[in-house]
């Protein structure tokens, strides 16, 4: 065993029963985070190759209204929930058409971002909270290890360095925990808005496109 996981255990033994159950925590707390971060960034990529193939799949087609149901995806979604409230609307005015699409595209919008944003509210919780819980094990331990020797007739160093030392394991804990986790929460954080605003646009540009097909269908109607 290296010198520094054996004073790492030795810290832990020193520790209370408060400071261990603090670290014994906080690890439980980085297996989350962990989990989150490479599950949410395998979880982006999927969603965004998803889109990028069914935007070429769309750039193919000679109407919107011609397309799969059954594709998945965030793009996919929305295309689905604009051709079913055009489906609802037949027979009616344009302007009616295109404003249920429209309102349509909005609402799946936003279901999809919900999902873009999901599991985020963990990682925030435990970049938040890591550091605090790590304060809170050091100042305990800390307190009971002033307590311990304030019976004792003369205090040494060698006396409290036990005690201190493991209050202060609880704090690195805490930071080993809270430090990866805020860089991989800003990075998907930046990720996650940079594909709302491609999601955004793409609802756009799906609304553009149904309002140049209905004033298309309606100068051959003419």
């Amino acid at each position: 065993m290296t010198p520094v996981f054996g004073s790492v255990f030795t810290a832990f033994g020193d520790s209370n029963l408060a400071g261990q159950l603090i670290v014994i925590l906080l690890i439980a707390f980085s297996v989350l985070a962990w989990t989150v971060m490479l599950g949410k960034y395998h979880e982006l990529k999927k969603m965004r190759d998803l889109n990028t193939r069914y935007e070429r799949y769309l750039a193919q087609l000679g109407t919107i209204r011609a397309a799969q149901k059954d594709y998945p995806g965030a793009y996919a979604s929305l295309t689905r929930e604009a051709i079913e409230a055009w489906g609802r609307t037949e027979g009616g005015s344009s302007e009616l058409r295109i404003g249920m699409v429209e309102n349509a595209i909005q609402r799946s919008v936003g279901e999809c971002v919900m999902g873009y944003e999901g599991k985020m509210v963990w990682l925030a919780s435990i970049v938040t909270g890591a550091p605090f819980f790590g304060l809170l094990g050091t100042v305990w331990g800390v307190m009971d290890a002033f307590g311990a020797i304030a019976t004792e007739q003369t205090a040494t160093i060698q006396m409290l360095a036990p005690g201190v030392s493991g209050a202060l394991l609880t704090t690195v804990a805490g930071l080993l925990v809270a430090i990866p986790s805020v860089f991989g929460y800003n990075y998907l954080l930046s990720q996650t808005k940079i594909m709302v605003t491609e999601l955004e646009n793409f609802a756009s540009i799906l609304a553009d496109r149904f309002e140049l097909e209905e004033r298309a269908g309606e100068g051959r109607a003419r």
